[in-house]
């Protein structure tokens, strides 16, 4: 069985595949997305790894900015700064906002919370707006998800 994230994420990010993010809503200039945690996305300490933590919020930023961008372009993530406040534990809900759009950058802010509502970590980020990434010697352009019945 395909996962949730296969049908709603506008484009393929194995990464984000492999961890299992849900995107609930991306318009306006905000974006929302959620994972139920699983014994892989945990620390030492048993409660959400910072990578998870990072990831959730990179990728909140990154479809709140695509949300007011033309058919075609995307964005790379050129700065970030995380602020964790408290363990994340169980469901995590992580929210993005488009603050400030130039012709080349986006700058936006993001929120996760847990399932009880708790404010767990907070983040900024720029992003570079294109439509396609130099990458050896060539130009990489994002794959489309596959729509699934």
């Amino acid at each position: 069985m395909k996962r949730a994230q296969e049908r709603t994420f506008p484009v393929r990010i194995p990464f984000v595949e492999r961890l299992g993010l849900t995107l609930d809503s991306a318009a306006d200039g905000r974006a929302r997305l959620q994972i139920d945690l699983e014994e892989a996305h945990l620390n030492a300490w048993e409660v959400a790894h910072g990578g998870v933590v990072m990831t959730m919020l990179d990728v909140a930023m990154a479809f709140a900015a695509r949300s007011r961008l033309p058919e075609g372009m995307a964005v790379a993530t050129i700065e970030m700064k995380t602020s964790f406040l408290r363990p994340a534990e169980g469901r995590l809900h992580a929210e993005g906002r488009l603050v400030h759009k130039t012709t080349t950058l986006a700058f936006c802010e993001a929120g996760l919370h847990d399932d009880t509502g708790e404010l767990c970590a907070t983040a900024t980020g720029t992003f570079k707006i294109l439509r396609a990434l130099p990458v050896r010697g060539r130009l990489a352009t994002q794959t489309p998800s596959t729509p699934q019945p």
